[in-house]
């Protein structure tokens, strides 16, 4: 396992995990103010910089222009990508003034799992990832913990949540009914299941 911290110019909350010297810290673009108020130095400093001036420092500074597709966090994700990281936790990519931003990072999650690639995008006291074909077990870790699940794509066929409040057997979930929304963890560990297609699928974390 290959890991990868990115840090964007959403809303901070907190560290959850911490690098490793042999780990890979990307600030993209503004999300070096975010790795400042971790205490982190990152090794690189990724974007086009239309939000601040990269600050000083011994991080490699790689300058995106500004028109271009990718997001300045997509570009950071592409690039550890290109050097076999598999494992990516992304901070700063929630909340903030940009709704915008946060749908494409859950867009970006789906990018990642898609090319065999694991994401986890941190809220406040909340973590996201992305399942396509294939199960996920999370286990308890807030009593009465919230738990939600969206559709990503057209349509999610067989669709199971065992150990929630309100259980899934083989369910059909779309993105025009948002019926996976607020759920609770009441196994200590659960299992969110998609037979054919991809969940957003997130849940509450113990504040830090």
């Amino acid at each position: 396992m290959k890991r990868c911290f990115i840090f964007a110019a959403g809303t901070f909350y907190g560290l959850r995990e911490r690098p490793a010297p042999e780990d890979l810290v990307i600030a993209a673009d503004a999300g070096a103010i975010a790795c400042q108020a971790a205490g982190l130095v990152p090794d690189v400093l990724l974007g086009d910089f239309d939000s601040m001036e990269p600050p000083g420092g011994s991080a490699k500074v790689v300058r995106l222009p500004v028109e271009k597709d990718d997001t300045d966090t997509l570009a950071a994700v592409r690039s550890a990508l290109e050097q076999k990281f598999d494992t990516f936790y992304i901070y700063g990519g929630t909340g903030g003034k940009r709704l915008d931003h946060t749908l494409a990072n859950l867009q970006t999650l789906l990018f990642l799992r898609r090319r065999g690639a694991r994401g986890w995008l941190y809220g406040e006291d909340f973590i996201w990832t992305v399942i396509e074909n294939e199960s996920l077990t999370v286990r308890k870790t807030v009593e009465w913990g919230l738990f939600s699940a969206f559709c990503l794509g057209d349509r999610a066929e067989g669709v199971y949540e065992t150990g929630f409040q309100y259980p899934l057997r083989d369910a059909v979930l779309t993105p025009d009914m948002p019926l996976g929304v607020s759920n609770h963890i009441i196994a200590p560990e659960a299992e969110i299941t998609v037979r054919r297609g991809a969940l957003a699928v997130g849940w509450e974390l113990p504040a830090l």
